[in-house]
């Protein structure tokens, strides 16, 4: 679905795109096929790695950076920026430190990662840049257009699917239902692409 928005609201050939918890690079690889000058950011080594590989594989360049969120990119401002950050909620709010669920696991609620991600990302829009993300409506959609409207970005929704939880929120469906993530019984999420778009300059 993020490729997909990404597609459909392509940068310019030679824009700077970010790609923040990139895992495979997948989406990073996407942007370069489209011509942007890409950065890929993960927390783990072996995510960017891969980025790498497939983005040698694909015959594009990809620049990758290790760090957490925007930490490791010194104050860079990029024209779009993509994410599909860990937003499983999980039993607790200590997110770990190893192993795969890393790539998943974002504490009780499913915002460890999304909440500062929304309220850092207009620093790290140039005017008229815009930001996608994606997470399941376990997390809160409405929450994230508060947190991005709250810094600055014009927000709304651009994709909606529906359908049966993925086999981790499958695995703690009984917590989400305790929570009210989730109805009683409800086996089913909505997956949302949400966009940001920083205002341009005024000249």
């Amino acid at each position: 679905m993020l490729a997909d928005a990404l597609r459909a609201h392509a940068p310019r050939s030679g824009a700077a795109v970010l790609d923040v918890c990139t895992g495979s690079g997948m989406l990073a690889v996407q942007a370069a096929r489209l011509g942007a000058r890409v950065t890929a950011v993960d927390v783990m080594r072996r995510a960017l790695l891969s980025a790498r590989v497939n983005a040698l594989l694909n015959g594009v360049r990809v620049r990758t950076r290790r760090g957490s969120l925007f930490s490791s990119l010194d104050g860079e401002r990029f024209d779009t920026i993509v994410s599909n950050p860990p937003y499983v909620p999980a039993p607790g709010d200590v997110l770990p430190a190893h192993g795969p669920q890393r790539a998943w696991d974002a504490g009780r609620d499913g915002r460890a990662l999304l909440d500062p991600l929304c309220q850092q990302v207009a620093d790290h829009l140039r005017p008229g840049g815009t930001v996608l993300l994606v997470h399941s409506s376990v997390c809160g959609v409405q929450r994230t257009l508060d947190e991005l409207a709250t810094a600055g970005l014009h927000a709304d929704v651009v994709a909606r699917r529906f359908g049966p939880l993925g086999p981790r929120l499958r695995e703690r469906a009984a917590d989400l239902w305790a929570t009210g993530a989730l109805a009683p019984g409800s086996l089913e999420e909505e997956i949302v692409v949400v966009r940001g778009r920083r205002p341009p300059a005024i000249a």
